[in-house]
Parts: structure tokens; sequence; C-alpha cells
């Protein structure tokens, strides 16, 4: 005890609670584990964002396609698609469960508890989607390559948005509210609103080689986007139920 506690003890002691209340090392406990879980939510999402942008490109370059995305777009995705709801993530609350567990194991690595493989999948499915909604879009219209570059631009940046959802718990898109973190709210409400304007707004076209996409394709592209999120989710609770 920091108060009561004699001077030998306070430094033979490996830990001294200032205020002499065990409540404080509950506190402590709680918070320690809930910045843990954020770096993890944090390196979850933007190591999967980003790998879904590489494996797009790849996976274009391997099928001879064009670039379905300029290095302007990826540049903006990079700093506001992923910085904002990112940042956000860091100031999560703790989920209800977390003074329940089991302590985890000094020796765990940041990747350990499957976050590798969610890394991998979701990045995966990410830079799919991402391709299939610009084949879609250039083979409608193969001679409009803009359009189609545009079409998988606004389906990347979506697919992350929802996905950053997807990271705030160790289960899945449904296990939490996402009203809890208005931050994160209000960080991706912001960069669905710079999308549309770097989409729409005419000075900022020919700058990020966009163009305006038409409302039926937004019908695809939300769809797209939603299915990395959502297919997996639907899995996790097809098992849970079993």
């Amino acid at each position: 005890m920091g108060i009561t506690g004699t001077d030998v003890a306070k430094e033979a002691s490996a830990l001294v609670l200032v205020d002499d209340n065990f409540a404080t090392i509950k506190d402590a406990i709680k918070e320690g584990r809930n910045i843990y879980e954020n770096i993890r939510k944090f390196i979850r999402y933007l190591l999967a964002s980003n790998v879904g942008e590489i494996l797009v490109m790849l996976f274009a370059m391997l099928l001879a396609l064009p670039l379905p995305l300029v290095p302007i777009q990826i540049l903006w995705v990079n700093l506001v698609t992923d910085g904002l709801p990112a940042m956000a993530l860091g100031l999560d609350q703790p989920e209800g469960d977390v003074m329940r567990r089991n302590p985890r194991s000094p020796k765990e690595g940041i990747f350990a508890r499957g976050l590798g493989w969610k890394v991998v999948s979701r990045g995966f499915l990410i830079g799919l989607v991402t391709l299939i909604a610009f084949v879609i879009a250039h083979n409608s219209n193969p001679e409009h390559l803009e359009y189609a570059q545009t079409v998988a631009f606004s389906t990347l940046v979506l697919a992350q948005l929802i996905h950053v959802f997807d990271c705030r718990s160790e289960r899945s898109i449904f296990a939490r509210n996402p009203f809890e973190n208005m931050y994160l709210v209000w960080a991706v409400i912001s960069s669905v609103l710079l999308m549309f304007i770097v989409i729409y707004y005419p000075p900022l076209q020919p700058i990020f080689h966009t163009v305006p996409i038409i409302a039926k394709d937004w019908i695809m592209i939300f769809a797209l986007a939603a299915t990395p999120t959502f297919l997996l989710a639907g899995s996790f609770l097809a098992r849970k139920r079993k």
C-alpha cells in the first residue's frame, strides 16, 4: 500500500497502490486489456485494408487487366479511409466480457488467437470484391476505363469502412452495437462524405481520375462491399449454432 505500507515493503514490491484501494488494480487491468485489444484492432484493420489493396492490383496484373486503381486513389485510401477510422478504433470502449477472459500468456504474439488469419482472409475478400466490381464496370463499357476505376475505388473504400466495424470484436460485426463508439461512426461518415466529394466535385475529378457513378451501379457497389464482412459474420453465426 502506498499510504499505509512501510518504506521497506514499497521498495520490495512490484506494485504500489497509491490510493490503498484494491479496486485500482481491477481498473488498471481492465484498462490495460482494453489498450492491448485496441492495438490488435488497429493492426487488424490497417493490415487487412492494405492486403486488400495489394491483392486487387496483383490479381489485375496476373489477369492482364488494366490497373483498377491509380496511385493517387491508393494514396487517398491510405490517408483518409484507413487513417480516420483506425484512429477512432484506438478510442474504442472495452467489450462487456473483457474481465471474464483468462489472462493472456506473456509470450503471446500480437497475431495470436487467429488475428493473422483474419487479416489475410478479410484482405483477400476485400481485394476480390474490388476486382469483381472493376471487371463488371469495365466489361460494361470497355472504352471508359476511368469509370471502372471509380467503381473499384468506391467499392474498396466502402468495403474497408464496413470492415472497420467488424474489427471491434473478436467474434463478428453483430457482437457489438456500432453506436457505442461515436468517434468511429463520425470517422466513417466523414470518410464516406469525402469519397462522394472526390467523385462528384468537378474540380477534384481530374486530380483523382474519378467520374460520377450512376445510381444503379451504387447498388452493386454496396452489395459487393458488404460481402466480405457479412459473409464471414454469417459463417461465424452458423458455427456458433452447431
